[in-house]
């Protein structure tokens, strides 16, 4: 039983949820605990996936690696990334779920086992190339092909959620739908992610039926994560299994 919601102890709200085939509304339970992942993640039990976007070593706040004051859409001054100041060791994840997707792996592929799955989100989508990536890379720990989403990202310019960004690193909530579904997370599965940031895999779960648990080392990206969770909770829609 995941405890929580938005106050830590809110009955779940029977006109909200996922509708599926056969007429039953499926209400995701969801928390996002604020604390270090380290600790945090050999606590829990029943974890079906692990879907994390860490911290990559490479202090993009800092040396300005991520869109800011210079760009066209409405953006924040950020706080530097925790722990994006120094190397990234991602192998306390590795064990932790049957399937494990870890975003930015390409900054940290030597410390991870060969896998031939690979996700790659295409950011331009036919737009032309800027001075930052064209394209973000996760590991996961399948013996699967490769897959490719397209979704336009980049400044103001996006297929979705257009608006002021609220985390430097932010990525969207249908890329974490897409990944939920490529990686054939059933329905009813308990994600995990252990760097939860803006809470864009909390969103995809609570909208498409599936429990969550969040994780996240910054007092202010938890609240910020829970917000936008509690928030995201559907009124009862359909979602195919």
């Amino acid at each position: 039983m995941i405890t929580g919601g938005s106050a830590g102890n809110d009955a779940p709200d029977p006109r909200r949820g996922v509708r599926i085939p056969g007429g039953v509304v499926l209400v995701s339970e969801w928390r996002v605990i604020c604390g270090d992942c380290r600790k945090i993640l050999p606590t829990l039990e029943g974890i079906d996936a692990i879907i994390a976007d860490p911290p990559y070593g490479v202090n993009a706040v800092v040396r300005g690696k991520c869109f800011g004051t210079s760009n066209a859409a409405k953006v924040n001054k950020y706080r530097p990334i925790i722990d994006d100041d120094k190397p990234f060791d991602p192998r306390h994840m590795l064990g932790a779920a049957a399937t494990v997707c870890i975003w930015g792996a390409n900054h940290f592929s030597d410390l991870l086992p060969k896998a031939a799955c690979w996700l790659v989100w295409d950011k331009r989508d036919g737009c032309g190339s800027n001075p930052l990536a064209d394209c973000e890379l996760a590991w996961v720990n399948k013996d699967a092909p490769a897959r490719l989403f397209h979704h336009r990202w980049m400044g103001m310019i996006r297929a979705s959620e257009r608006g002021k960004r609220v985390h430097p690193s932010q990525k969207p909530v249908e890329l974490m739908k897409w990944v939920l579904d490529t990686l054939s997370v059933p329905v009813g599965a308990t994600v995990v992610d252990p760097y939860c940031g803006s809470g864009p895999v909390g969103i995809a779960c609570v909208q498409t039926g599936r429990n969550f648990i969040g994780i996240e080392l910054d007092p202010g990206y938890c609240e910020l994560a829970r917000r936008r969770i509690a928030d995201a909770v559907p009124l009862t829609a359909e979602v195919a299994t």
